[in-house]
């Protein structure tokens, strides 16, 4: 397969606290790995990865591992404004990197208008619930995560538990929203980019098309 084909290319930001796990998982996810000792991002990583959201249409996902310290901010606030999708990762067994999510999602909306980030909740280091370790619930996430409109998921980049599925959810996310056109690609801005636009406008017509309801010819009795 010619990895170079691609109809889409997404920028997707990994947000969340130093030390949540973020770069271990686009490490699962990328290449199937899990490494007992990781380097902390300094400053801004990246990561490409190849996945076919339906039959025939290849997405391009290009990832901003962030570094999660504060000295950093300044550096990956430069990144949020053309991201299409954010991964709002917290570590279950540490009730301040989840305290922080509100914070993270906000600085985000805050400084993307008038573009829009679309977003899940991400439970990450989901194999200590059965250390005992976790001292953030379920319940609590997905409150969290209902409250942020958002989706939520909870992963293990140790074992590999969802970490697919998670990413894959946030991708199709997406897409579904370039077609029905909640998501728009606009001048000057990254955070989507298209292969042939064209091809975009005939999706979305005929997306269009097939959610009108037929018409009712039967004539009154």
């Amino acid at each position: 397969m010619d990895l170079t084909l691609w109809q889409y290319q997404f920028r997707i930001i990994m947000l969340g606290d130093s030390t949540v796990g973020k770069s271990s998982l686009l490490k699962r996810f990328t290449e199937n790995l899990f490494l007992e000792s990781i380097n902390q991002t300094v400053g801004v990583d990246f990561y490409v990865h190849f996945l076919e959201v339906e039959p025939g249409v290849r997405v391009k996902l290009q990832f901003w591992d962030t570094a999660g310290q504060e000295r950093f901010r300044s550096v990956t606030r430069s990144y949020y404004r053309n991201s299409v999708g954010g991964l709002l990762v917290f570590d279950i067994t540490n009730r301040a990197s989840f305290d922080h999510v509100k914070e993270w999602h906000a600085e985000v909306c805050e400084r993307v208008q008038p573009y829009r980030v679309l977003f899940i909740l991400v439970g990450q280091k989901s194999d200590m619930d059965a250390e005992g370790e976790r001292v953030v619930s379920r319940e609590e996430a997905e409150k969290l995560a209902k409250q942020l409109g958002v989706p939520y998921a909870e992963v293990s980049a140790k074992t590999g538990q969802n970490v697919k599925e998670a990413f894959e959810l946030l991708t199709r996310r997406v897409y579904q929203g370039l077609m029905s056109g909640e998501v728009e690609m606009l001048e000057g801005w990254d955070g989507v980019k298209c292969a042939t636009p064209q091809s975009l406008q005939a999706q979305r017509a005929s997306l269009a098309q097939a959610d009108t309801p037929p018409r009712n010819t039967k004539k009154c009795c």
